[in-house]
């Protein structure tokens, strides 16, 4: 109760603040390129049950059709807005209404692809999914120039699969295993620490 409560007091807090920006930056992504504001895609959320996250488009309206689901490098689908957007990991602020909406938390295991999520073992997938997925977690940070180290990959969404996953899964398992308010806050501090060291 109390994580959920911390989630909604500091959800509702950040997008009442950053209102502005977050209308400046929907104008720009507008002005910038065709298509939506928002990016919605199907992620697997606690105890399974898919759901639909929300982002700031960062690539072309048709990027899905263009490519694999990974992006990887200097993806030619990135729009110019969306790689300011992505390098400052500012497209992932309308996941601040997922957390309002109660499909995700602040601090979890970064939700994933259907398709992933089939692949993780099942003794892991059970205990990852039994907690909300967040918008950081231990990987987010670890792995925060994990589209430049796929980039350097003769198959970037094999070595995601075979390296990168399998690596996330456990920081996500240990996350779970250690859950606290007190951890939260030191990975919340963390990641607005890599935000502005970026």
């Amino acid at each position: 109760m109390a994580k959920r409560a911390f989630d909604l007091v500091c959800a509702g807090l950040g997008l009442v603040l950053l209102a502005p920006l977050l209308l400046g930056i929907a104008l720009w992504i507008k002005l910038d390129s065709r298509g939506p504001v928002f990016f919605r895609q199907q992620r697997v959320g606690r105890r399974g049950v898919p759901f639909r996250i929300h982002k700031f488009r960062t690539m072309v309206a048709d990027a899905p059709a263009l490519g694999a689901p990974i992006t990887v490098g200097a993806d030619p689908r990135v729009t110019r807005a969306g790689r300011l957007l992505r390098r400052a990991k500012l497209d992932e602020l309308p996941q601040l209404l997922d957390v309002l909406a109660g499909t995700m938390s602040l601090v979890g295991p970064r939700p994933e692809l259907p398709r992933y999520v089939a692949m993780y073992p099942a003794e892991l997938r059970d205990k990852v999914l039994s907690v909300r997925p967040g918008i950081t977690d231990p990987a987010s940070i670890e792995y925060r120039d994990e589209g430049a180290l796929l980039a350097r990959a003769a198959d970037p969404e094999r070595a995601y699969i075979e390296q990168v996953m399998p690596a996330k899964l456990r920081c996500a398992v240990q996350y779970v295993e250690q859950m606290s308010m007190r951890g939260d806050l030191r990975l919340i501090g963390a990641t607005l620490r890599a935000l502005w060291a970026r």
